[in-house]
């Protein structure tokens, strides 16, 4: 019973639509991050409501500042890419107003989808000529394999964490070690100087 909650957990945290609505403020930048894994499906649709004589661009970018999606004077669409590496990618909409303006408020509504969500199973099983059963089943399969996929990738965190924990600690012991060492020294040579000194001032035997 754990087992499978811990499943349905993992495909609600990955493969859930996201949906929510912000406001953008006039002349203003507002961006939403993400990690997505390396051959994920992202898609999206936004709609914005008009504000006369304003726009806004909306701009999907890497930590890189590849582009893969670039939309100037926009209020509404749909976009989808394929990303090629596991990243942070960034849906940004940008407000821009004449300088002779006041400028009012957008009000921005985003849904994004990504994973085995992403994909359009109907269209493909009428490409396919698949029944429902097999779409059914074709769905299933993609969702198990990404969260193998998954446990893949958190297994592989894990060790890069592990290594990095363990190398942490042999540097920090290191460093301990040579304080150490150093005090000691430290220690030594102050008390030599000061029975050196007390000597030459026949103060001490």
């Amino acid at each position: 019973m754990d087992f499978l909650q811990l499943c349905l957990v993992l495909c609600s945290v990955l493969f859930s639509v996201d949906s929510l609505m912000f406001h953008l403020e006039p002349n203003t930048r507002k961006c939403l991050k993400e990690e997505i894994h390396k051959g994920v499906l992202v898609t999206g649709e936004y709609d914005i409501n008009e504000v006369p004589g304003q726009q806004v661009d909306m701009m999907v970018t890497d930590t890189k500042g590849q582009h893969f999606v670039n939309r100037e004077s926009t209020d509404k669409g749909k976009f989808a890419f394929t990303t090629d590496d596991y990243d942070v990618f960034e849906i940004c909409f940008i407000s821009r107003v004449p300088s002779n303006m006041r400028g009012g408020r957008h009000e921005v509504f985003l849904q994004t989808k990504h994973g085995v969500e992403a994909k359009n199973y109907e269209n493909l099983g009428d490409a396919a000529k698949l029944k429902p059963l097999e779409v059914e089943l074709k769905r299933l399969e993609d969702l198990s394999e990404s969260i193998v996929q998954d446990f893949a990738h958190m297994r592989q965190r894990e060790e890069e964490m592990r290594d990095t924990n363990e190398s942490t600690n042999s540097r920090v012991l290191y460093f301990s070690l040579f304080s150490m060492c150093c005090l000691l020294g430290l220690a030594t040579w102050q008390v030599l100087y000061l029975r050196k000194f007390f000597k030459s001032k026949k103060l001490i035997e």
